[in-house]
């Protein structure tokens, strides 16, 4: 009876496995089509960013927890700070380099999630419990997918991740932006809209879309 229920809990892993590998081609698969949601990232009034021209988001929701990302950045790409590729681990302090990042909020909530990607395919996730309060490691079920393009006037950063607490609630505020340096070390603050002041991602007023 022993070996019997490990034999049965072994194909039960097994299942759940598989599943979670078509899950993951499944989203992808959505690099090949085009992205149901497009939105582009304003310039802080405070920055300039010379050798880019604008950075355009598309996001699409493959699943109940499945988001796909492509940041596309258009200008002087050669003229920008891109971290080399490393491995995919989970990293802090990406935002002090060129980064691009995700922030999401349930309707209604004061807590909220931060995801930070990199050129170098590192990455990071954060909850907190209020604004830049509580803050902590998100857990997730697999590291984020994450490819990088380069071309000599475009850059693209693709993400595909699955977010299991993106079931958790209905509707969704989205906040998106970016961190760019340049090779002569000035940086830039972009994202979806910019509250009064300062550059401030967490800020209620940057989660600008629904998701």
């Amino acid at each position: 009876h022993v070996n019997s229920n490990f034999r049965r809990a072994g194909r039960a892993q097994v299942a759940r496995m598989a599943k979670f590998r078509d899950r993951v081609r499944r989203l992808n698969l959505l690099r090949r089509y085009n992205m149901p949601m497009r939105c582009s990232l304003t310039l802080h009034p405070d920055s300039r960013c010379a050798p880019v021209k604008r950075i355009d988001v598309d996001l699409a929701r493959a699943g109940p927890a499945e988001l796909a990302l492509s940041f596309v950045v258009a200008g002087a790409i050669p003229a920008l700070t891109l971290p080399q590729l490393a491995e995919p681990a989970r990293t802090n302090d990406l935002w002090k380099h060129t980064c691009f990042e995700a922030f999401l909020r349930p309707f209604g909530a004061e807590s909220y999630s931060e995801f930070n990607f990199a050129p170098s395919s590192q990455w990071a996730a954060y909850s907190f419990t209020s604004y830049r309060a509580g803050m902590a490691e998100l857990p997730l079920i697999a590291p984020p997918r994450i490819d990088a393009r380069v071309q000599p006037e475009r850059f693209q950063l693709l993400i595909a991740m699955i977010v299991p607490m993106l079931t958790d609630a209905p509707r969704w505020r989205l906040g998106l932006s970016a961190v760019i340096e340049t090779t002569e070390g000035e940086k830039s603050y972009l994202v979806l809209a910019h509250p009064p002041g300062q550059p401030d991602f967490h800020h209620a007023d940057s989660f600008a879309n629904v998701l």
